[in-house]
Formats: structure tokens, C-alpha cells, sequence
């Protein structure tokens, strides 16, 4: 696997997506650091499990602090007392959470360019996006322009998993020999249970799909 002489910057939730990211990057990189957002999402255990994965692999961790996301709007991931619900006739999903992918990545640049880094690591996907718009590969494409354009800095934005379905992000996971690692010490349950989740909230059906449709595809 080709190396770049360079250093990456990876959106860190501790789920499934940006934990086989985290790894992709530690691949191509000869340095790879993280950075999880605190923004009241629902279950803090996301967190502490971003935490525990960076320290074990021995990675810079920084989480910053987005709370401010809870006072602007109102969703499934930041108020617990809101139902979770895929959503349905055109609407959004309870958990999407209106600009968080916007602020999220133009804050990792603004920590990217600090750190001379250029190079940003996410693991938004459009294939399994749940609707979300903010997921979407051509805002990106925009992001990427605008966050070069607004603090004259060469970034690159990449999405490994940008055009995976949930099987073949398994199959990534296992080709870099980290499927167990992935499906026992990430958390990506809306209920906040670690390795396989509740098995009944969308974000555990997904993965929980998607790993059985890989290993029945093997």
C-alpha cells in the first residue's frame, strides 16, 4: 500500500464508518491524527468510545466542543426525548442533525491548518446516507472548494466510503484485516450499546444488515 509523505486529520465518531476510515487512513499516512465533536449528541459512550479506540492505537485525539449545535436545532440525536424515526414521504430522518456535517468538517480544516495538515478523512457515504444531504459526494466537492478558498489552504477531502454500501464497507474493514476489531470496540447504536448494538434502532439495522449481506456474498 503506497504511502503519502504526508499527514491526515480523520473525522472520529468511534462508529463503524469512521473507525474503518481511522484504519484506511493509518494505511496511506505517515501520520494520522483525530478529531471527535462534542455536541450533546445523545449517548456520551460515543465519546469515550472515540477516546478508548485513539489511545489504544496511539493516536492524537482532540474533541472539541460543538455543543452549540443542541441550541440550534432540535433532533433525535441531541434530544433524547424525541423518538427516533427514519422519517418518511419526502421528510428527513429524526437524526439529522441540520448543519452538523457543514460545521464538523469546516472545523477539522480550521484543526487541520493548524496542525499543517492537509489531508481530511470522512466517512460519509452516500450510498447508505440515510437521506441525509449533508452526506451527499457533491457538497463534498463544494465543501472542499470553499474551506480552500476561505483560508487559502490546499486541502484534500477524502471519502473512502463515499460509493460503499454497508457490505462492502465490511469487506474493507476485513481486507485490512479489522472486521472483529470494527464489529466488537465501535458504536454506531442510537441507543448507545457498543459492538452490535440494539439491533433495533436504523443506524444498528444498517450495520447489522450490511455484515450479514458480507458474510453471506464471501
Amino acid at each position: 500500500m503506497a504511502v503519502h509523505n504526508s499527514s491526515a486529520l480523520v473525522v472520529f465518531s468511534g462508529g463503524q464508518d469512521s473507525t474503518t476510515c481511522l484504519f484506511w487512513a493509518l494505511e496511506r499516512f505517515n501520520k494520522v491524527e483525530a478529531v471527535t465533536f462534542n455536541y450533546n449528541q445523545r449517548h456520551k459512550q460515543e465519546i469515550d468510545c472515540a477516546k478508548a479506540i485513539a489511545s489504544e492505537l496511539g493516536i492524537v485525539h482532540t474533541v472539541l466542543d460543538m455543543s452549540l449545535l443542541h441550541q440550534l436545532t432540535a433532533n433525535a440525536l441531541t434530544r433524547p426525548e424525541m423518538e427516533i424515526s427514519s422519517g418518511g414521504k419526502g421528510d428527513l430522518p429524526s437524526t439529522f442533525v441540520d448543519g452538523r456535517n457543514l460545521l464538523f468538517m469546516s472545523f477539522a480544516a480550521v484543526l487541520a491548518k493548524q496542525k499543517g495538515m492537509q489531508h481530511i478523512v470522512t466517512g460519509v457515504c452516500e450510498t447508505d446516507f440515510s437521506g441525509y444531504p449533508d452526506c451527499r459526494d457533491v457538497f463534498i466537492k463544494s465543501l472542499n472548494v470553499t474551506v480552500n478558498l476561505a483560508m487559502e489552504y490546499q486541502f484534500v477531502i477524502h471519502t473512502p466510503l463515499m460509493w460503499l454500501n454497508k457490505a462492502q464497507t465490511w469487506k474493507l474493514a476485513d481486507d485490512m484485516g479489522k472486521l472483529d476489531y470494527i464489529r466488537m470496540k465501535t458504536l454506531t447504536c442510537y441507543e448507545g450499546v457498543m459492538g452490535e448494538g440494539c439491533g433495533q434502532c436504523p443506524a444498528c439495522k444498517l450495520r447489522n444488515n450490511g455484515l450479514i449481506q458480507y458474510k453471506q456474498g464471501k
